[in-house]
């Protein structure tokens, strides 16, 4: 069970994706279902997000699963978690036709193992290879797979969340939820329904257009859910990325919580009553593990992906060491008493039981949190290899960290730099203690990396 990143030709960390018709088309997601049903023999099941597309690429993944002999169950419309959960409980694997936080012009596909978790790099060039080498196993007539539909497994996934929070934790909870039209749209509200939240929603009708806002939950884009939050007098707000495998929050004064900040607030309630390993990747704020120490916990770095995040958790589960708690700091949190992936239905559930066991308002626990100070920039580069070898001969000096990309640490705070994958472009992220501290090294950084690009 591999954690260390290896080179992909189509697939990125969160699966394939693009623009429609461009660079995502029939003919490519048709022969992923083929390499997948040459891999994986048995029962697959499927499902997609709401985008406009959808319908057309779980037509052709359908196909070409069944045209290399596995039997399809679709499950329709769902979360990517949900899906996820229910290949964990009954199928050999799963893809989901989803670009998750993509614009709707995109759609993507996600492999699913069958433990639940996404689909290995290892695993997933060997797809890769079959899939260009096009070395299908195509089968005859007599032995095509059979498919059927059963959107009702979805009641599952559901039950699975509500029955880890007994006694109605959010009675006198109001709650107002924006699934952002994706397929959140029937499953948060439900889910916190049934943990006794008044649950008000924004943006809850299922609409691949996504007309409300774009799929990604950013600050910016929240502010009609912050606006709902405060008139309506509820406790806090939850928004969902696309496919909801995120959840992100606005507490009761309509003040976007960072989600660092989730990540460490969650944290601190779950390591207060089990000690062990929180596991997240490098780019993760430093408040994470400030918190995480607090609490006799401490953490395990991984690559950048939640892929490596759940592999790394079940590797240390299965070395027997306690791991309480995983996930990356963009809102998707893997808890693994459920399932080991990011999920923002079990995430906003969570966050009720964090309200109902410490009786304080979200804003108040936020405010409770260490304060640190988070940059983030890029810069336009071809040279992504360049760059990162010449800040580590630049730095030589600071420790170094080159988990992923090259991470620099100095005196409370740090910066990681890396070459995007997919875009020709370096990200930075600087963590520091003071705003100052953290301006002045974004403001070196910045000015080296610049030289380096244009030498």
């Amino acid at each position: 069970m591999s954690t260390m990143k290896m080179e992909k030709k189509l697939f990125g960390t969160n699966g394939v994706r693009g623009i429609v018709g461009k660079d995502l088309t029939p003919d490519m997601v048709l022969a992923i279902g083929q390499s997948l049903g040459t891999m994986r023999k048995g029962r697959i099941a499927v499902g997609q997000d709401t985008r406009t597309s959808g319908e057309v690429f779980v037509k052709a993944i359908k196909a070409g699963l069944l045209a290399a002999g596995c039997d399809v169950v679709d499950c329709g419309i769902l979360p990517t978690p949900a899906l996820q959960y229910l290949v964990k409980e009954n199928f050999e694997g799963g893809a989901m036709i989803t670009a998750s936080h993509n614009p709707p012009e995109y759609n993507g596909v996600k492999i699913i193992e069958s433990d639940g978790t996404e689909m290995g790099d290892e695993e997933t060039i060997r797809l890769e290879t079959i899939l260009l080498d096009r070395s299908f196993s195509i089968q005859s007539w007599d032995k095509t797979g059979h498919g059927i539909s059963a959107p009702q497994l979805l009641e599952h996934y559901i039950t699975a969340i509500t029955r880890r929070f007994p006694g109605k934790p959010g009675k006198e909870i109001t709650v107002v939820v924006d699934p952002g039209s994706g397929p959140a749209c029937i499953t948060t509200p439900r889910i916190l329904a049934e943990l006794g939240c008044k649950v008000i929603t924004i943006n809850g009708v299922m609409d691949g257009t996504f007309p409300g806002r774009l799929p990604e939950p950013s600050a910016e884009g929240l502010k009609n859910l912050a606006d709902l939050v405060i008139s309506t007098g509820a406790a806090f707000g939850v928004a969902h990325d696309g496919d909801a495998d995120r959840a992100v929050f606005i507490d009761e004064k309509g003040q976007f919580v960072e989600e660092n900040q989730e990540f460490a607030l969650i944290a601190r309630e779950i390591c207060r009553h089990n000690q062990g390993v929180i596991v997240t990747p490098v780019s993760t704020g430093q408040i994470v593990e400030i918190v995480a120490r607090e609490e006799n916990c401490y953490v395990e770095y991984t690559p950048v992906g939640s892929i490596y995040v759940a592999r790394t958790m079940r590797r240390l589960i299965e070395q027997g060491r306690p791991v309480v708690f995983g996930g990356e700091g963009n809102g998707g949190l893997i808890f693994p008493e459920h399932q080991f992936c990011r999920d923002g239905g079990m995430t906003a559930a969570m966050m009720v039981q964090v309200l109902k066991e410490t009786g304080k308002p979200l804003s108040v626990l936020a405010a409770q949190l260490p304060t640190r100070y988070i940059i983030k920039d890029k810069i336009a580069t071809k040279n992504g290899t360049g760059v990162l070898d010449a800040i580590k001969s630049n730095c030589s000096h600071d420790t170094i960290d080159e988990t992923d990309g090259v991470k620099i640490f100095r005196e409370n705070m740090w910066a990681l730099v890396r070459a995007s994958g997919t875009e020709p472009i370096v990200r930075f992220i600087i963590d520091s203690d003071t705003k100052e501290r953290g301006i002045e090294f974004h403001t070196e950084l910045k000015r080296y990396i610049e030289k380096i690009v244009r030498q």
